[in-house]
């Protein structure tokens, strides 16, 4: 990749800001700016809203379709890609059945705790061509923190619904999240010791310098290639915080029937599919962000939004690949490679990289 070519990062202007100057909000003082914010949070909800719509009904099982050699949906529209709609409309149609001995309102609240985690994520990160909602100078600590608030709603529903089976993925999920929580912040922090910053924009600034130059081309020092070692271990452990194969174990239909989602239906059952994938493309979203440089990509800056999305589902392809070709593990076995295995290797990745860091400074 060129590095004169490459996708200027980041604007300083933030969406909101953007959006008040152009509508004159501004000018109306904080009912201003709260209105320009949340028109902001629209914009940025809506695009995340139509990928995991895309994902979910759609391009799950087209994926696996091709890796498990079978025909996918094709009836409805052009590639099927009807689904999306004739699956809303079945779901949403739904009576929602509540279980007599359920634990309202935990079980009412637990699908918005998942969902809201996921989209709160989304506020700290640059998706280029001046989308950002917030850039706070702990953005990669925010995101980490709304993300983990995921794990809440998973125990809520679990133990709210009154069912054994749900009450063990709701536990199975507890033990993940906390196994693999730990590495997966730890690895990252080894990323904010190469860029001097918890702020999300800084990180991506600092991967904006080549790390080879060719003349011509220019390998562009993104920390995916600065240190691999860290990316596998973050994509192992993003994997098993968002509970994708093979570490699938909250929900593990063949065991627990759907673990912590059993006694969900209708428009509640929307809600907790919907908060899986956002969260997948949460996790692809930081990992775009604070490995593969975020927004930058070859061409003019309104490009920026198109390289990272590109990113995120190359993140998801990832997950949908994995849950083809990997078995699932025990659950035993996923909690010894949680504290056994990415607990020690993280610690020392992030002593390896401290020390690198040291002599290089």
């Amino acid at each position: 990749m060129n590095a004169a070519t490459t996708t200027p990062l980041q604007s300083d202007v933030l969406l909101p800001e953007r959006l008040g100057d152009l509508t004159g909000l501004n000018e109306f003082g904080l009912a201003g700016e709260l209105l320009s914010t949340l028109i902001g949070a629209v914009i940025v909800g809506s695009l995340i809203l139509a990928m995991t719509a895309v994902a979910g009904p759609w391009a799950k099982r087209k994926i696996t379709a091709s890796f498990t050699d079978r025909i996918s949906i094709n009836q409805i529209g052009p590639a099927g890609i009807g689904i999306i709609i004739a699956d809303a409309v079945r779901m949403l149609s739904k009576e929602n059945i509540i279980p007599e001995n359920a634990d309202r309102p935990a079980y009412d609240l637990a699908p918005i705790v998942i969902v809201g985690s996921a989209l709160l994520g989304f506020a700290v990160i640059p998706m280029g061509s001046g989308i950002q909602l917030a850039d706070p100078e702990v953005g990669l600590a925010f995101a980490f923190a709304v993300a983990g608030i995921a794990s809440i709603g998973l125990v809520m529903a679990g133990y709210s619904s009154g069912n054994k089976y749900s009450l063990l993925g709701g536990l199975r999920a507890v033990a993940q999240n906390v196994a693999y929580e730990i590495p997966l912040v730890v690895t990252g922090m080894s990323v904010v010791l190469f860029a001097g910053s918890l702020q999300m924009s800084t990180i991506v600034e600092a991967q904006a310098e080549p790390l080879v130059d060719l003349g011509v081309v220019a390998i562009p020092q993104w920390y995916a290639l600065v240190n691999p070692f860290a990316f596998v271990l973050f994509l192992i452990a993003n994997f098993a915080e968002v509970g994708r194969n093979p570490f699938d174990m909250p929900e593990a239909p063949a065991e627990l029937v759907a673990g912590y989602q059993t006694e969900y239906s209708s428009v509640y059952f929307v809600l907790v599919y919907l908060g899986e994938f956002l969260h997948i493309f949460l996790g692809g979203a930081i990992i775009s962000t604070i490995f593969l440089g975020g927004p930058a990509g070859p061409g003019p800056a309104a490009l920026g939004i198109v390289w990272f999305t590109l990113k995120i589902w190359g993140v998801f392809f990832l997950t949908q690949w994995l849950r083809s070709a990997v078995p699932r593990v025990r659950i035993d076995q996923l909690i010894e490679i949680g504290w056994k295995g990415l607990l020690v290797l993280s610690f020392a990745n992030l002593g390896l990289t401290a020390a690198i860091v040291g002599v290089i400074a």
